[in-house]
């Protein structure tokens, strides 16, 4: 499923709805270009969820836990990682709620992955502005949606039908 996202703050409220609609032990792949808003939606994510900490992307700190809300929030970074060393973060532990509370993961850059998990959300961000080599962070964005062994809540399916979300 493709949605049109019309600027940043679009990327942002669909990342509230997601925080709304998805489960504990939910996982979201995360695709896209530097500055296609994988970041954003997870803004969004954790103010759904309650976080009232600044979510700011891990880059360099590779993994960020916010467990002071409704369900915590694992949002992670493989962007500057390769195969050994994603593989030695055991990644599993956090979907399957070993060794911490079950909550809700965001892996941003996740096609570096080696491997992924028997059920998630992959999302893929694209962005196009007027000037492709100068990005505006209110460029339009489109999100493909693509649910493996889980199910989309109506209200995000009902996002694909709008024009101007």
């Amino acid at each position: 499923m493709k949605i049109f996202l019309k600027d940043a703050f679009a990327t942002q409220r669909l990342g509230m709805i997601l925080g709304e609609t998805l489960s504990c032990n939910s996982v979201i792949l995360l695709e896209g270009d530097l500055g296609a808003g994988k970041t954003t939606l997870v803004q969004g994510l954790g103010e759904a969820l309650g976080i009232d900490e600044p979510i700011v992307s891990p880059t360099f700190t590779i993994i960020n836990e916010y467990t002071q809300a409704q369900l915590p929030l694992y949002h992670l970074d493989l962007y500057r990682l390769e195969a050994a060393e994603i593989i030695a973060l055991n990644l599993d532990s956090y979907w399957e709620g070993i060794e911490v509370v079950p909550g809700i993961v965001a892996i941003e850059w996740a096609q570096r992955m080696p491997y992924k998990p028997s059920a998630y959300l992959s999302i893929h961000l694209t962005t196009e502005s007027e000037n492709q080599y100068l990005e505006d962070a209110n460029s339009a964005r489109f999100a493909q949606i693509t649910p493996f062994n889980c199910t989309l809540d109506k209200k995000i399916l009902t996002l694909s039908k709008e024009h101007n979300y």
